[in-house]
């Protein structure tokens, strides 16, 4: 479920020994909140990180892991639950002039006129080189260098055969970068208890190795890099969309590829400031010290809420052995919450995170070896992904809001979703159908997307809502329970983050049956208002798999004796349909 929250770093601890606990025996992690008051802000962070050192951090989410990079973000963060966030002047990054661009021959002939623009390459790099196989020029624009973290990525085979299935990679190279491979792994309730499945998030991936070698295919392929190179603006013109870095250099493509992330610049424009609707935070730890260290979590549930700065907070955690070595382990904690003051920041969530750690995961801090911190704010709106506001603009990725609202898996989520749009993207450049309206076409509506909300919101802690502070692990661990009585065809495309019609319904009607009596608690905690817009989402997502298993085969056929516009337009239609409804998955055996 929570699946590829990944993208951060750990930390360095406070002796080198080594000890774990059997699994089996893990205290409970309810028993950390009685602990003694905590050391006073921000001292053990504070320590504990400005012993790491901070050399080698990237762009990209969790490419930067120093203390000051933790304060930067909790600015950030701040600034984003203000009040006055809404009333704030946007920098306009994307303005629309009348007329042709006139680039000169001069500007041609040197290499600066592209098919398309890809500005961020940490993510970027994937939809770049999809597209320079296609045969398009295409480069890459990135403020620092186009280089993949340390940490790894937590991924399922499926979603990294779906690179070799684009060809951007081989198997064999998808063998080199894999540097652990787990199982089993576990959905885990506090004083409930464990599901466990196999193959699903059992691979830690190492991005520097990933995407170096990606980086090394599209050079091969006759990609451009720019790299430590910052967007200034992109001017919009009937033939061409000119974009000026901060150092002077002009350059011209086609097509804009924003790639820049959940805090991309053009991005804010479209949105206007406008405050998430929903928020993932998120910190923890890679850490040496774990004697027995085999399986992952794809989930473990603290069994109560907590208050945290006088917000509830319900904990969610995962954890996966690290390549790095035998006793290494990554172990995240998050939470769901809205962007409003009085929020708690991260290094709050640090914090408690270091008091829960030694309970959840059976050893104590001391005996630790910390050797990287991981944290990171995951914003999301529920009008995603996000349609094309400008001509010759398109968001992808993060920047887009395709990624699960309730994983925050932007690799995971760029992976399913490759083939489709460098289809799309390629297309769209050679009909020259780059209009606001046909881009958007690339970025539809998806029911199954927007249906994903209901857990999210689910899953948050509230204030006033009169339900237990146990409701949430509770209504988890049904939910998780009745789908693995259903089989594999149910937990596992959820576990995957492909929410699919028949196997939600099935689920839905095992738990109603099984547990009515917490659909009151239900409509407390997530409202009426919520529901109602879900049960929208919900009726399109039988909608959509109505249209895509029976019309689809129907009207395929015929796409072909259309004029070009019209195939494009309707190719992107059956597309939707398929992704929106979650049929785009395929069991892996």
């Amino acid at each position: 479920m929570l699946h590829q929250i990944h993208l951060f770093r750990p930390f360095p601890t406070l002796d080198g020994t080594t000890r774990r606990c059997n699994a089996s025996r893990r205290p409970s992690a309810a028993t950390a909140f009685s602990h003694s008051p905590r050391a006073e802000l921000p001292s053990r962070t504070r320590r504990i990180m400005e012993r790491i050192s901070s050399s080698n951090e990237v762009g990209g989410a969790g490419g930067a892991y120093s203390y000051d990079a933790l304060k930067r973000l909790d600015l950030v963060w701040s600034n984003i639950c203000s009040e006055s966030l809404e009333a704030e002047k946007v920098p306009e990054v994307v303005s629309r002039v009348p007329g042709s661009s006139k680039i000169s021959e001069l500007e041609e002939k040197a290499g600066c006129s592209f098919d398309v623009l890809v500005c961020g390459g940490t993510l970027g790099i994937f939809i770049a080189t999809a597209l320079v196989t296609r045969g398009l020029h295409v480069a890459i624009i990135e403020r620092n260098l186009i280089k993949g973290r340390e940490q790894e990525w937590n991924i399922s085979r499926k979603e990294l055969l779906e690179l070799v299935e684009v060809g951007i990679l081989t198997k064999e190279e998808i063998e080199h970068i894999i540097t652990v491979k787990f199982n089993p792994n576990r959905c885990g309730f506090e004083k409930k208890g464990d599901i466990w499945v196999e193959d699903i998030l059992n691979l830690g991936v190492s991005p520097a190795n990933l995407v170096e070698t990606v980086k090394r295919r599209f050079i091969s392929l006759g990609g451009k890099v720019f790299e430590a190179k910052v967007v200034s603006s992109i001017h919009i013109y009937d033939d061409a969309a000119i974009v000026q870095l901060t150092n002077g250099e002009i350059l011209s493509s086609h097509l804009i590829i924003d790639s820049m992330g959940n805090f991309s610049p053009i991005v804010k424009q479209i949105r206007s400031c406008r405050k998430p609707d929903g928020v993932c935070l998120v910190v923890g730890s890679c850490s040496r010290g774990f004697s027995e260290n085999t399986s992952s979590d794809i989930i473990f549930s603290s069994s109560s809420v907590k208050k945290v700065q006088e917000t509830p907070l319900q904990y969610f955690w995962e954890a996966f052995p690290a390549g790095t070595g035998p006793t290494d382990r990554t172990t995240y904690m998050f939470t769901y919450v809205e962007a409003k003051p009085g929020s708690p920041k991260l290094e709050h969530l640090l914090e408690d995170y270091w008091d829960l750690l030694p309970s959840y995961q059976g050893v104590p801090l001391e005996e630790l070896e910390i050797l990287r911190v991981i944290f990171g704010i995951f914003p999301t709106y529920r009008d995603s992904p996000l349609p094309a506001a400008f001509d010759r603009i398109l968001q992808v990725g993060d920047a887009s809001g395709i990624q699960s609202p309730v994983s925050f898996g932007g690799f995971g989520s760029m992976t399913r979703h490759l083939n489709r749009l460098s289809t799309g993207i390629y297309e769209a450049v050679k009909g020259n159908f780059i209009d606001a309206y046909s881009l958007s076409l690339i970025n539809p509506y998806m029911p199954n997307l927007s249906a994903s909300w209901l857990f999210q919101r689910a899953m948050s802690a509230r204030v006033h809502t009169e339900v237990s502070s146990t409701f949430i692990n509770e209504l988890l661990y049904f939910n998780f329970q009745a789908m693995q009585k259903l089989g594999n065809t149910v937990i596992r495309p959820f576990l995957q983050d492909v929410i699919q019609f028949e196997p939600l319904v099935r689920t839905l009607v095992s738990v109603m049956i099984n547990q009515p009596q917490i659909l009151p608690s239900i409509f407390k905690q997530v409202g009426l208002h919520v529901i109602l817009d879900w049960s929208v989402h919900f009726v399109m997502l039988g909608y959509y798999t109505f249209l895509s298993s029976y019309i689809d085969p129907a009207v395929r056929p015929w796409i072909n004796y259309l004029p070009e516009r019209k195939k494009y337009e309707w190719t992107r239609h059956l597309e939707a349909w398929k992704y929106g409804s979650g049929l785009d998955y395929k069991q892996v055996e």
